[in-house]
């Protein structure tokens, strides 16, 4: 048995493909970002065509995640599996919606206000509760680093996140 749509006039056309166009939208994988698990970083190698190598410690293990235009983004997980920090450097900056991933909307808000606090380019250093954002950098050299001060290991100093 074999489904048709027939769409008597174009803007229903357009209402259909709109309505499958979210679908499609809202079902794409979770990716990688800020608080999630182990396997969030797996998709961030996917989502950036990268190399991936981990490095382990007692406290926590990072995973540099190597672009092939030169970004190096560095996910910090801790031992239960979740991740606290991000840092990255390159000639690009990181898509910032997979990096915050759902403090992304916090982001937001404090960069909005922090830029009618002071407009202009300048280093951002937002220093939340449960939120720290530092970047700065200049065209084709970036860098920066966020971490939730509540999911840093306690045997971890935040500034090992760089």
């Amino acid at each position: 048995m074999q489904a048709s749509v027939k769409f008597r006039n174009p803007s229903s056309c357009l209402v259909w493909l709109g309505a499958v166009l979210m679908f499609s939208v809202f079902s794409l994988p979770a990716r990688a970002a800020l608080g999630g698990n182990l396997n969030s970083v797996e998709q961030d190698k996917i989502q950036m065509k990268a190399t991936v190598q981990v490095r382990q410690s007692d406290a926590y293990a990072v995973h540099e995640i190597k672009a092939p235009h030169g970004t190096v983004v560095r996910e910090y997980v801790s031992p239960a599996g979740r991740v606290f920090g991000i840092a990255w450097q390159g000639p690009f900056m990181p898509d910032m919606h997979q990096v915050l991933g759902s403090y992304l909307p916090q982001y937001s808000a404090a960069l909005q206000e922090e830029h009618s606090k002071r407009p202009g380019r300048h280093p951002l250093n937002i220093n939340q509760p449960g939120l720290v954002i530092e970047t700065s950098g200049h065209m084709r050299a970036y860098y920066g680093r966020v971490f939730v001060p509540e999911l840093v290991p306690q045997a971890v100093n935040a500034g090992e996140i760089r």
